[in-house]
């Protein structure tokens, strides 16, 4: 039964990485349109990444009308007294059984409320939401639009499966096959494609650029938009810990723009290796591929190029296989850490595997993993090591982990004289919010989801499922009837309480309430851990699906996991990417793309 369970949440499972709101600069030197002029730069980079025609003054433009601060429900302050043990076991991890009965109850929306019975109010508050990443794209689909009236701001007008941009960066899926526009995603919700680059939490106002461009000039626009309340769901961008040369040198594979940058990298690589008069160790040289970062992007990464070998290789580049290198860099001992051991050793076998090419009479063995190597310095020839070792290479990718954005570091020093200063000893950079995502400090007003946020109580893995999970809570929390910026007298924000204790709930809620032995206290964000995904290349994937978790108290009750592997773990891989597809016309694209691929194999044109 606990498995049975398990297996109809499946179509929540998704791979690591996460939403960039605002990227550092690419070495992209194609033409830009306004989105991704926003898109590919710092707000602090925007002004000398392009040309920039504007007025000698900028004069601040409120583009959208504030509603009333205050809705007709919301409390400043209280009498009611909620004590600390009620708090403590009201955070508690519900029970699993129970929690994966609510869970199910939460995806088959099996409500006892009606539309009817939900209590309207007068007025509607202005909610704002950073970013089109799968934190924020979850919660415009849940969220009510009928009480809130919702804007979103982000340089990027699209959500983007990051999942499969391994595959589009070597042509095996189009980018628009796994893109969706965000105006599609809500309807109802308003878009402003623009970049936040201050939020001031004491007057509830966020300041954003704009760019428009016609032809190859751009002008820049600054407005502000004020707020009710504030979701911020920005991501992380791409950290080099401040290796020389990354910045200059390296791929990262964050958003579409970076895997047409890589997919007109690789090709660039054999086409300069098949140029006339150039020597072996040269050929060789073009046709190194670094992959600094041997986490679920550069493994995924790595497997579709090898498939770009194996299977196109021999249709275009006959004559230069033999000269493919393909090189993982990674700083620890072991790859694909969030999986196990046997699983790890599996992917080792299929990416080193030797690849033999009939046709041609050919076997080659592209891949290496050097494991234990911290990389020093990227320069245009050379990946640098701290060993003193170095290889040369013809494009590089760098996908060795993610840090927070200005934006970020911005909002976190906005708050800096109040208790979100101390929790950032355990939230290290990111934003700390409590168990109901309520930014803290932000007095109930500025919730925060996704690789920028930490709940303090139980920091959680950065990943695209963590986000989505979390969009899907705070949509439904914000949607019901509870006061969640509620004060006791002494200030102190009550956790989330029901307007009315005995207000009807739907049947997820009746549970989670039963499971907490409370009523009145909204129930906590909890994750579902339901496993991990990774492609391995050739047909074969890795699929670890959690059945049951281990209690961290007790080290001889470790989790319970399926692992499943080779074909079987390919099919699974597939079945969930394409249940996982925001739209049936994005389920319709992929498959067809897969089939194109299958039959006509990926297309090399440089665009």
């Amino acid at each position: 039964m606990r498995f049975g369970i398990n297996i109809l949440a499946l179509v929540a499972i998704s791979t690591s990485t996460s939403n960039a709101f605002v990227t550092p600069i690419t070495r992209a030197t194609r033409p830009v349109s306004a989105s991704t002029a926003l898109n590919d730069v710092s707000t602090e980079e925007i002004a000398e990444a392009i040309e920039i025609e504007s007025e000698d003054e900028v004069v601040p433009e409120v583009l959208l009308p504030s509603p009333p601060a205050i809705a007709d429900h919301a409390v400043p302050a209280i009498s009611k007294h909620i004590s600390p043990e009620r708090i403590e076991k009201a955070i508690k991890p519900r029970p699993y059984p129970l929690f994966l009965a609510e869970k199910t109850a939460s995806i088959l929306d099996f409500s006892s409320v009606s539309a009817k019975e939900k209590p309207r109010l007068k007025t509607k508050e202005h909610l704002v939401v950073l970013g089109t990443g799968w934190g924020a794209a979850a919660f415009l689909k849940g969220i009510d639009t009928d009480k809130y009236d919702v804007t979103v701001i982000s340089p990027r007008n699209h959500f983007v499966f990051t999942p499969m941009l391994a595959g589009a960066s070597v042509g095996t899926v189009e980018y628009r096959s796994i893109t969706r526009p965000i105006r599609e995603i809500n309807k109802k919700a308003r878009y402003l494609e623009a970049a936040a680059t201050d939020i001031d939490p004491k007057t509830n106002t966020i300041s954003c650029i704009s760019i428009v461009c016609e032809g190859n000039s751009c002008e820049t626009g600054e407005f502000e938009v004020n707020y009710d309340r504030l979701l911020f769901a920005v991501g992380a961008q791409t950290t080099t810990f401040g290796t020389p040369g990354v910045e200059e040198y390296c791929n990262y594979l964050k958003q579409v723009g970076d895997a047409q940058l890589i997919k007109n990298a690789i090709v660039n690589c054999f086409e300069q290796a098949g140029l006339p008069n150039i020597s072996d160790e040269k050929k060789e040289k073009e046709l190194t591929f670094a992959i600094v970062g041997a986490g679920p992007t550069g493994i995924e990464f790595a497997a579709e190029l090898l498939d770009f070998i194996e299977k196109d290789g021999p249709r275009f580049y006959p004559d230069l296989l033999p000269f493919v290198r393909v090189k993982i860099i990674e700083a620890a001992p072991d790859i694909l850490r969030p999986f196990e051991d046997g699983m790890r050793k599996e992917a080792i076998r299929r990416l080193t595997r030797t690849i033999t090419i009939d046709s041609l009479n050919l076997t080659i063995q592209p891949l290496e993993f050097l494991l234990n190597t911290q990389v020093s310095e990227v320069s245009e020839d050379y990946v640098y090591f701290k060993d003193g070792n170095k290889i040369s290479y013809g494009s590089c990718l760098w996908a060795a982990g993610i840090g927070p954005l200005p934006i970020t570091a911005s909002i976190i020093e906005a708050l800096e004289d109040t208790e979100q200063k101390n929790a950032q000893a355990s939230a290290r950079g990111r934003l700390a919010v409590d168990p109901w995502l309520r930014v803290i400090g932000g007095d109930g007003k500025i919730f925060s989801l996704g690789d920028c946020s930490c709940i303090t109580t139980n920091p959680l893995a950065a990943t695209a499922q963590v986000a989505s999970q979390q969009g899907e809570f705070l949509a439904k929390l914000l949607s019901r009837d509870y006061l969640i910026d509620a004060k006791e007298e002494t200030s102190s924000l009550l956790p989330p309480i029901s307007v009315d204790p005995d207000q009807s709930k739907t049947l997820s809620e009746q549970i989670a309430s039963f499971s907490m032995g409370e009523s009145e206290i909204a129930a906590p964000f909890q994750y579902l851990d339901l496993g991990i995904l990774a492609y391995t290349g050739s047909g074969t994937a890795l699929a670890q699906v959690q059945v049951a978790p281990g209690d961290p108290t007790n080290e001889t009750w470790k989790p319970v996991r399926l692992q499943i592997t080779g074909k079987v773990g390919f099919d699974l891989w597939r079945t969930i990417y394409l249940l996982k597809q925001t739209s049936p016309k994005n389920v319709v694209l992929v498959t067809l793309d897969w089939i194109k691929t299958q039959l006509f194999g990926r297309d090399i044109s440089i665009l």
